[in-house]
């Protein structure tokens, strides 16, 4: 792939055969992925570089991207996730005080493949209607294909359904996150074992600079794993790909709620959650993309505005609590909905210490409506660890 900018013709071509056309953006070639559309105002290096968003092809409706350049502390990861890049009027000079580079080399040394200049308000208005649906781009000689070969190779992929996507963008090996290390002065009680599924960067530093020790461990780690760890509790992050291929991490967090351990899973973690419930999850018609999206908090009738990046949700009863479906896990309740579409945004165990939620507390660059369920996890920690052991404690593990 060659990199000059914006110099080239490119084709957002979509599986139903409904093609934008624009010029290219960052890297020239070809990208597929599944179209998605995120209704962010600002962060987007952040959402680049979120693991969730592997394989997917981010379209932004906020129409001026890059004003603020890239720099080098608001990444979430150590590079470019996305598939993909769909914007309609890119920034020609940036404009911040931090800004270290542009946004569009940024893409060319990621080797990432964006289109701009496109109609992105049409466009997302298809994709409500239609749904996210697989899609190319392609810039240079690749858009001077025949259509028809364009939309057939569009087609050809991998559909976001099925696929397995956690175990590309989790860490290989455990390593740990020390509090001292984010600001924290005093003395550290406790520590979390966070299983990474796609994690970003800003969640064990919310962990940290609250003083608790992050045990970081990959997506394919066992109890025995959590236990050795000496974790007070166990989270699971958010992540890419479909829930109902996560059937080692469901066993995973099965084993965590029979030992009482507790538990926090956010948006990938929150399906998980469900499943190992016995709940079932499906697939969104668009998904919920954005840092603005609104969630009734059903206990206290408090609305938080969210950051959300998932294309999943979790299929359980919305009114009430009910015994889950595994009776083991005693009762459970939907705790959070989404003002949007009705969608579960979180679940709370009643008899047992876990609960969790479909969007993103440690959101950089915001909202922080939800920080608090950090301390709210925390103080499940703490009475745990002062609670005595149990006959049937260590009943999960394996």
């Amino acid at each position: 792939m060659t990199a000059v900018q914006g110099t080239e013709q490119a084709l957002l071509v979509l599986e139903d055969g409904r093609v934008f056309r624009g010029r290219s953006y960052g890297a020239i070639g070809t990208a597929l992925g599944e179209a998605v559309f995120s209704t962010g105002m600002s962060g987007y290096q952040e959402t680049l570089t979120d693991p969730s968003y592997a394989g997917q092809i981010i379209v932004q409706t906020f129409p001026h991207i890059g004003n603020t350049g890239v720099n080098d502390e608001d990444a979430e990861s150590n590079r470019i996730w996305a598939a993909g890049y769909v914007v309609r009027e890119a920034a020609r000079i940036p404009s911040n005080w931090r800004a270290t580079r542009t946004l569009d080399e940024e893409l060319i040394n990621g080797d990432i493949v964006g289109i701009c200049q496109v109609d992105t308000r049409a466009l997302t208005r298809h994709l409500r209607e239609r749904g996210a649906m697989k899609s190319g781009i392609f810039s240079g000689v690749a858009a001077t294909a025949s259509l028809e070969t364009l939309i057939k190779t569009v087609n050809a992929q991998p559909s976001m359904e099925g696929a397995n996507l956690s175990e590309l963008v989790s860490v290989a090996e455990a390593y740990v996150v020390e509090p001292a290390d984010h600001g924290f002065t005093g003395e550290v009680e406790l520590s979390v074992a966070a299983i990474d599924l796609g994690m970003k960067s800003m969640t064990p530093h919310r962990f940290a600079e609250r003083g608790v020790r992050v045990h970081v461990l990959p997506h394919n780690a066992t109890f025995k794993d959590v236990v050795a760890t000496g974790a007070a509790g166990v989270f699971f992050s958010n992540g890419p790909g479909d829930p109902a291929t996560a059937n080692v991490q469901v066993e995973l967090v099965r084993a965590v709620l029979d030992a009482r351990i507790p538990y926090f899973g956010i948006c990938f973690g929150n399906q998980i959650l469900g499943r190992a419930l016995g709940y079932g999850t499906y697939k969104l018609r668009f998904g919920h993309r954005g840092i603005n999206q609104p969630v009734l908090e059903k206990a206290t009738g408090k609305v938080e505005i969210t950051s959300q990046n998932h294309g999943f949700a979790v299929d359980a009863p919305r009114a009430g609590a009910a015994n889950a479906p595994l009776e083991r896990y005693g009762r459970v309740e939907v705790s959070h909905i989404s003002l949007n579409d009705d969608v579960v945004e979180g679940l709370h165990c009643l008899d047992i210490p876990a609960f969790s939620v479909q969007y993103h507390p440690e959101a950089a660059s915001g909202p922080h409506d939800a920080s608090h369920l950090f301390d709210r996890f925390i103080t499940n920690m703490r009475a745990a660890k002062n609670t005595p052991a149990t006959e049937d404690s260590t009943q999960g593990e394996k």
